[in-house]
């Protein structure tokens, strides 16, 4: 063979190649961006049902008033989330006048965190 078919046949294999790595690239580029969106739904899964936990033992399960620095670890929990509506409906029951203003407010705000819970 002479330089020139040689030449034109490793063109034609480095084309190839070319293709073929450059689909596993973007193949693999669509599932790693897959991959991350699940580990952040998981993440936000994760605090919500974490704060979620935390409101239920320290607010809902106490048998006594809740105590300044628990109120401290659930507000900043709750900012933690960076979550505007859970946010607002946290300040909705913080802020309730009456009893029953409140029994409503944690309704609300059990209804918004089970909804931003995500199933893959």
């Amino acid at each position: 063979m002479d330089k020139q078919k040689i030449s034109i046949l490793l063109i034609v294999i480095l084309l190839a190649g070319n293709v073929f790595f450059g689909y596993k690239y973007f193949s693999n580029a669509k599932v790693l961006a897959d991959t991350q969106a699940k580990l952040q739904t998981q993440t936000t899964n994760g605090a919500v049902l974490d704060f979620t936990k935390l409101f239920i033992k320290n607010v809902l399960m106490a048998n006594s008033e809740v105590d300044f620095d628990t109120r401290l670890k659930l507000e900043n929990a709750v900012r933690n989330l960076g979550d505007a509506e859970i946010l607002t409906k946290w300040t909705e029951f913080v802020d309730s006048k009456t009893a029953d203003a409140a029994q409503q407010a944690v309704k609300n705000l059990l209804e918004v965190l089970v909804n931003k819970i995500k199933i893959q």
